[in-house]
C-alpha cells in the first residue's frame, strides 16, 4: 500500500444567540509532520477576521490562537490543508510484559498510564476479568487486538448517542457512542493492563483511493499504544492505521486536543456544525 497526497477543507464554528463583543479562541486543526507524514501547505480562515497566534503545545499538536473583538453573531473557521500520508508500516520491535513494567519506561509514559476525566472506565469485575485476559496475551500486540475485540462487542456505533463530555464509563454503561468513546475505552483497557497509550485526532479518508474525488471524509480519533514504539490501531473501525488516517493532535485523551475552544463574552451559543471534505489528490 502506497501513501496518499490529501486535501483537507474543515468548516467549523459558532453561532451566538445576542452580539459577543470578543472572542478568545483556541484551533487545532493542523495535520501534523513526523512519522511519515509531511504537512505540504495549510491556510486558516477566519470571519470575523482575527490576528493568529501559533504555536506548539506540551503535546506536540500545532495551535492557532486568535481574538475577535469586533461585534458578531457568528464565527466561521475554514481550516485547508495539504497532507502527504504515508502507508502503514511494519512492526520493528516488541516488548515483554516485564520490559513494560520497568519504572523507567513507567516513569517516561506515566501521563499515558493513567486514568483521566474521559479514560476513567471503572475497574468493575467485567472489566477487570477483560484486563487479566489482556495480560494473559503473548505482547502488547495482541492485547491491543484483545481490548478492541472486547470494545466493539460492547458498543454499539451510534451517531448522536453520546456527546464531547461523555466518558468511558458512561459510553460503556450506554452500550454505544461514536469514535471518541471508542477511543476512551479501549485506552482504559489498555492503561488499566500496564500498556501505556495515548488519545490520537485527527482525519479519515475512504478505505478505498479515490483520485481526485471529494469526498465526506470526517474528524476521526484512535489509540497509539507503546511496545518499544508507538503503534496505532482504530478501535471504531477494526482497520489498520495507514494512508487514510491523518494524524493532527496526541494527548491523554479528548480534553488534550479539542479541534475548536474558547470563550467569549455574551449570550448562548450553539455549534455552526462541522464538515469535513477530503480530496486524494
Amino acid at each position: 500500500m502506497t501513501g496518499r497526497r490529501l486535501q483537507i477543507t474543515h468548516r467549523t464554528g459558532y453561532r451566538y444567540s445576542d452580539v459577543v463583543e470578543a472572542s478568545f479562541n483556541e484551533v487545532r486543526m493542523t495535520p501534523l509532520t513526523g512519522d511519515g507524514q509531511v504537512l505540504v501547505q495549510h491556510a486558516l480562515e477566519i470571519q470575523p477576521a482575527g490576528r493568529v497566534h501559533a504555536y506548539d503545545d506540551y503535546w506536540g499538536a500545532h495551535v492557532e490562537s486568535f481574538d475577535v473583538h469586533v461585534p458578531h453573531r457568528v464565527l466561521e473557521i475554514v481550516s485547508t490543508s495539504t497532507v502527504d500520508t504515508p502507508p502503514m508500516r511494519p512492526r520493528s520491535t516488541s516488548l515483554t510484559w516485564d520490559e513494560l513494567a520497568e519504572p523507567g519506561l513507567r516513569d517516561r509514559l506515566a501521563e499515558y498510564l493513567m486514568p483521566t476525566a474521559y479514560a476513567d472506565l471503572e475497574l468493575s469485575a467485567e472489566c477487570q476479568a477483560i484486563v487479566d485476559q489482556i495480560r494473559t496475551c503473548a505482547h502488547a500486540d495482541d492485547g491491543a487486538t484483545l481490548a478492541v475485540a472486547h470494545v466493539r462487542q460492547r458498543l454499539t456505533y451510534e451517531s448522536g448517542a453520546t456527546d464531547v463530555s461523555t466518558t468511558a464509563r458512561q459510553a460503556w454503561a450506554l452500550r454505544r457512542g461514536v469514535c471518541q468513546d471508542f477511543t476512551h475505552t479501549t485506552l482504559s483497557l489498555l492503561r488499566s493492563a500496564g500498556i501505556p497509550a495515548r488519545y490520537v485526532s485527527g482525519y479519515l479518508h475512504s478505505e478505498e483511493e479515490a483520485v481526485g474525488q471529494t469526498v465526506t471524509g470526517e474528524s476521526h480519533a484512535w489509540v497509539e499504544y507503546w511496545n518499544g514504539e508507538w503503534r496505532a490501531v482504530d478501535p471504531t473501525n477494526d482497520r489498520a492505521v495507514g494512508s487514510a488516517h491523518v494524524v493532527v493532535a496526541r494527548g491523554r485523551d479528548y480534553a488534550d486536543v479539542p479541534p475548536l475552544k474558547g470563550l467569549y463574552a455574551g449570550g448562548h451559543s450553539e455549534d455552526l456544525g462541522v464538515t469535513v471534505e477530503i480530496t486524494q489528490l
